[in-house]
């Protein structure tokens, strides 16, 4: 692939991810009531649902996609219930004592949010299997290019997921009192209410 089409590519699929949506919100909620920790499984959740996109676009597997819709809208429903039961234990969470700090029996459900989330979300539907198309010629498409694209996908959705949820969780830090705290977890617990309501009603 030449220097000029992944240059684009890059730079389409950056603002595609740096627009606020669905992903966005749970992330940063995640990382206002866990910590930087607690939210990166979500990050690699929506990556990986981003690969499973983009190999979807690759190999000409669209008409699969949109031939299983109703699976997709299953998984959209799934991952929306489970984001608003994170929601409601933000919301109830005592502080001081339930933090919803990150445990290891919760990094596979936090990633399983994530990657649900990611394969019901309109947004990254039109963009794999409707914008990728016109951006990339998949019809020269190689290991290498391939390999190429895969690594861009990785790291920008890395950076920019890591970095949003590294800004959450230092805001989170600056605040200390119990009053603070509750406020966050309350605030944290909107905007993943928030992320699922995204994630039913967005077209």
């Amino acid at each position: 692939m030449d220097a000029f089409t992944l240059l684009t590519f890059t730079i389409a699929y950056a603002v595609a991810v740096l627009v606020p949506g669905p992903g966005v919100a749970a992330v940063v909620a995640r990382a206002l009531g866990g910590g930087f920790k607690g939210a990166f499984p979500m990050v690699l959740g929506i990556l990986a649902g981003d690969l499973a996109y983009f190999i979807f676009a690759v190999f000409g597997l669209a008409t699969i996609a949109t031939y299983f819709g109703p699976i997709f809208v299953v998984v959209r429903w799934a991952g929306a219930a489970y984001l608003l039961y994170v929601a409601y234990k933000f919301w109830t969470a005592r502080p001081g004592a339930e933090q919803m700090k990150p445990r290891n029996e919760a990094w596979l459900k936090t990633f399983l949010a994530g990657f649900s989330l990611t394969m019901g979300n309109p947004k990254t539907i039109v963009f794999y299997l409707a914008i990728l198309p016109t951006v990339i010629p998949l019809d020269q498409m190689n290991l290498v290019a391939f390999s190429e694209l895969t690594a861009i996908v990785v790291i920008v959705l890395l950076a920019i997921g890591c970095g949003y949820a590294w800004l959450a969780s230092a805001a989170r830090d600056m605040f200390r009192s119990e009053r603070a705290l509750g406020r966050l977890n309350k605030a944290a617990g909107a905007m993943m209410a928030t992320a699922a309501s995204l994630v039913v009603f967005q077209h």
